[in-house]
């Protein structure tokens, strides 16, 4: 049987900030659990914003010539997603809102022209890392919403979520061992567990 494979997506503009040393130590556990892992960058593609120009309603694909599709096939051939991102205004970074609007290509395909993804449709499961540098819950309602939107038209279960506030500096989640210790134990856990997806996610908040 070949081995799953899970795909790490980093929306941080900052190469190996908080949200990246996170995302590999996700993608670790993955692996030691027995996955193929691949890294993924945002910031390392060119990717524009939504323009509405309306092409996906007849064809189900985007119209625009940028570096999505790349992305994209990638997506579409992994069996486990880890979308990392930090808090901007209690929103996703830019490329991040990008990648996730370019999705409505996707949405036509299933709500309009009613082209399933995959046929059976194959077990997908995500989870989502965010980092936030200020205190309370709302940042991560505000991030996980639009996250959770991105996995539903990709056919992904959303399966758990781990949130960590007051965490900015670069680097500083490197002083907060017990979530270098979740995550890791949640990357395993993604790749690992047969039992069929929980109905509501997992969400785990570390101050």
């Amino acid at each position: 049987m070949a081995a799953l494979r899970t795909l790490g997506i980093s929306a941080s503009p900052r190469r190996d900030g908080n949200t990246d040393l996170l995302l590999q130590r996700a993608l670790r556990g993955a692996e030691e659990a027995g996955s193929q892992v691949e890294y993924l960058r945002l910031c390392d593609y060119r990717l524009e914003g939504c323009t509405e120009c309306e092409a996906c309603q007849s064809t189900g694909s985007c119209g625009i010539d940028d570096d999505y599709d790349r992305i994209l096939d990638k997506m579409l051939a992994a069996d486990r997603i880890i979308f990392a991102t930090p808090v901007f205004f209690m929103a996703v970074p830019a490329q991040a809102k990008a990648l996730i609007d370019r999705g409505q290509c996707l949405w036509m395909r299933q709500t309009v022209l009613r082209k399933p993804l995959f046929e059976p449709r194959r077990d997908r499961r995500g989870m989502i890392i965010a980092v936030g540098g200020s205190r309370g819950r709302l940042q991560f309602d505000c991030v996980q919403r639009p996250i959770q939107s991105c996995f539903d038209y990709l056919e992904v279960s959303h399966v758990g979520s781990l949130f960590i506030n007051q965490v900015d500096e670069k680097g500083a989640v490197l002083k907060h061992p017990r979530a270098l210790e979740e995550v890791f134990r949640l990357g395993c856990e993604l790749v690992a567990d047969t039992q069929p997806a929980p109905e509501k996610p997992v969400r785990i908040d570390l101050p």
